[in-house]
């Protein structure tokens, strides 16, 4: 009897003594749109990115907001309840996702804001946005000699969409023979609405000579309205880089004359790389990292390295 019992004080010390073996990492993605290349891009070179840095046993959930608030709370508040690491967040709305991402902090979870800002986001990764929307309608006016008749489809009203306007429109703005003729048609972002947006722009206005689209979905969408129309006296130029839209860049029949484009894989990276940064208790440099977009046509997207 006693020797049981030496035997089982000393099984308990050694047990003490073992390493206990460190959770894998958790993270959890919620993107606004897996339909859209781009964000499906961004949560794969996430989870890619992750298991380079932390091991093949890192966890990742990845979901789509929709661009839904109210959906994309009862996500993040599903990360927390299964106790991830590391939230990756294209918020569906800048300011109204404060309570949800208070309740990560309480649960000690890190939240990267990627692609758009999002208030209370311990850091932010996304594209130069205003330079972007500014590169496409540069280009715009460049096409046009400084003179024409030029439309805006417009999207959800996250950080992202409104930068990309208001570059544009900046730069509208130094030409003065440029005349805007709408902005407020927004098509959501999507292949769907950007055709049903162009087809308003089609029949209210009789002549355009541009068109600048937040995103390509939105561009191709746009094409595809002018198309079934028969009208082809405009260019589109757009911001993206997404491979459906490099492919109609050099078609003859093309509208889509450019495309500001985006690095998805580069801003997974670094969310990821500065998220396991503060996982260690490192203190980051700054608080938003921008990451320059490229202006890619049908001169030089042969060059480019798609996504």
């Amino acid at each position: 009897m006693k020797s049981l019992a030496v035997n089982l004080l000393f099984s308990s010390l050694l047990a003490l003594c073992l390493p206990v073996a460190a959770k894998p990492l958790s993270i959890g993605v919620s993107v606004s749109d897996l339909g859209n290349p781009y964000f499906e891009r961004i949560a794969r070179a996430a989870e890619q990115e992750a298991r380079l840095q932390a091991g093949s046993e890192v966890q990742v959930q990845v979901v789509s907001s929709a661009y839904d608030r109210q959906r994309q709370t009862a996500q993040i508040d599903r990360f927390i309840a299964d106790g991830v690491d590391l939230i990756l967040l294209s918020a569906a709305s800048f300011d109204g996702l404060n309570e949800p991402i208070a309740r990560a902090h309480m649960a000690g979870i890190y939240v990267i804001a990627v692609d758009v800002r999002a208030q209370g986001a311990d850091v932010t990764v996304t594209t130069d946005n205003r330079a972007a929307g500014a590169l496409a309608c540069d280009y715009l006016v460049g096409k046009l000699q400084g003179t024409g008749r030029v439309a805006i489809i417009n999207g959800p009203p996250v950080s992202s969409v409104l930068e990309r306007v208001n570059g544009c429109r900046d730069r509208f703005a130094q030409s003065p023979g440029i005349e805007l003729l709408s902005m407020d048609q927004n098509g959501g972002g999507s292949f769907e609405g950007g055709f049903e947006k162009m087809t308003h722009l089609l029949t209210a206005y009789p002549r355009i000579d541009a068109v600048f689209t937040i995103n390509d979905p939105s561009a191709l969408g746009a094409e595809r309205a002018a198309n079934e129309a028969q009208r082809s006296e405009f260019v589109i130029a757009s911001v993206d880089g997404a491979p459906q839209a490099l492919e109609r860049l050099p078609q003859p029949d093309t509208l889509l004359g450019a495309t500001a484009a985006q690095f998805p894989s580069r801003i997974a990276r670094k969310a990821i790389e500065l998220g396991l940064r503060l996982i260690r208790g490192e203190t980051l440099e700054r608080d938003i990292w921008l990451i320059p977009p490229e202006l890619i046509t049908a001169d030089n997207v042969g060059d480019f390295k798609q996504w």
